[in-house]
């Protein structure tokens, strides 16, 4: 998948492209009914909200690379990626559909969510893009599973909540989280069981505190979401993934992390011996709950 910033493209009135239009954050189900048959997705980077209403931005579901990572496994030929900011911002909804659909991209049919709106103050909608007769709209309705709207504001109340393999059946894929690994103080090492740290961006949303099973680096692993209170470390939220079947040094590099299920709570252990031995308990039970979920 070609990915370009849309001020580097060359109009192209005639291309004819099928074009998917959202912020797309969590690229969940409803995004990906709205994506399905397009050859081209436009979104949006950063967040709108982070510059029409930063207070108003909530924890986001995945960062760029996830997103874009996620867009080309649907089968897209390209993204365009507008740069949203404050100039931006204060474009009218009918330069949006004339200088940006019609002129540099060349729009022959768009498709939006029910929902969406564009241009300065959200004038544009799904009627103004109707009125339009140099392409055809699709405005795609909500997506329900298990009587509930697909939303990323639900799906982010269930990552918080700790509920991913939930989550999972409304993204269309697990939760996925990732961050540079950061030296640890090499507890798991001593303890036989050596992890990968993470240090999450305050900016995302990360699941509630507990341990997980889950797929790090190609390998079945258990994840530690938490503050290690039996080794009161003073450290903040980590995120510790032990990888079952990986010995090598990742300091340094991007880990990514997909969210398998939550198999129990983070607590307080009375020894070292007990969190040893819960510890393996988990890893045999996360190596169980990968497998079955390929």
């Amino acid at each position: 998948m070609k990915v370009t910033p849309l001020h580097e493209l060359e109009p192209t009135p005639d291309r004819g492209r099928h074009v998917a239009i959202g912020t797309f954050d969590g690229v969940h189900l409803g995004h990906r009914a709205v994506i399905d048959g397009s050859d081209t997705v436009l979104t949006f980077d950063p967040h709108p909200l982070a510059v029409v209403r930063p207070d108003a931005l909530p924890k986001l579901l995945m960062p760029f690379a996830i997103k874009r990572d996620v867009i080309a496994g649907l089968g897209v030929e390209e993204l365009v990626v507008i740069r949203f900011d404050r100039d931006f911002q204060e474009r009218t909804a009918e330069s949006f559909i004339e200088d940006v659909l019609i002129g540099t991209l060349g729009a022959a049919r768009v498709s939006i969510g029910e929902n969406f709106r564009f241009g300065k103050r959200a004038t544009g909608d799904a009627g103004l893009l109707r009125s339009r007769s140099e392409f055809e709209t699709e405005v795609v309705p909500m997506v329900e599973v298990e009587g509930e709207t697909v939303s990323s504001t639900q799906i982010r109340a269930l990552v918080a909540a700790g509920e991913v393999s939930r989550a999972a059946r409304f993204l269309g894929a697990p939760y996925m989280l990732e961050g540079e690994v950061v030296r640890g103080d090499g507890r798991g090492r001593e303890l036989g069981m050596p992890t990968a740290n993470i240090a999450p961006d305050p900016r995302y949303a990360v699941p509630g505190h507990g341990v997980y099973a889950a797929w790090a680096h190609g390998q079945p692993s258990a994840v530690n979401v938490g503050v290690r209170p039996t080794f009161d470390s003073g450290r903040g939220l980590l995120v510790e993934a032990y990888l079952l079947d990986f010995e090598g040094d990742l300091y340094g590099q991007t880990l990514r992390i997909a969210f398998v299920e939550r198999m129990r709570g983070e607590r307080r252990f009375a020894s070292v011996d007990a969190l040893v031995e819960q510890m393996r308990r988990d890893a045999d039970r996360a190596r169980e709950i990968a497998a079955s979920s390929t």
